[in-house]
């Protein structure tokens, strides 16, 4: 069960309390019974090192403006291959001498 953090508004009073997700929340002080208001804190959770930005896995803008563009193997295939005989020549019934 997660632990919230309730501050009364009127006496200053804070504490802690474990609540369930669905349980509702507190809205008067113990101490004083002014309105209280429930604290936010930073996430308990911290993310330290690389890779865990958008950027942290691109290379930099001078390191791809340097490095030779790559072609996938389909494209290379298709630009090593002969280029196809002129469609007018493909349409006379006789055949291509060769």
């Amino acid at each position: 069960m997660p632990t919230y953090a309730y501050a009364c508004k009127d006496c200053g009073h804070a504490f802690d309390i474990q609540q369930s997700f669905t349980d509702d929340s507190l809205t008067v002080c113990p101490a004083c019974g002014g309105n209280l208001r429930k604290k936010f804190n930073s996430v308990g959770v911290v993310f330290k090192g690389s890779g865990f930005y958008r950027t942290d896995s691109r290379e930099s803008a001078s390191t791809v403006a340097a490095a030779p563009a790559k072609e996938s193997p389909a494209k290379a295939a298709a630009e090593s291959a002969p280029a196809p005989a002129p469609a007018a020549a493909a349409s006379s019934s006789a055949p291509a001498a060769g």
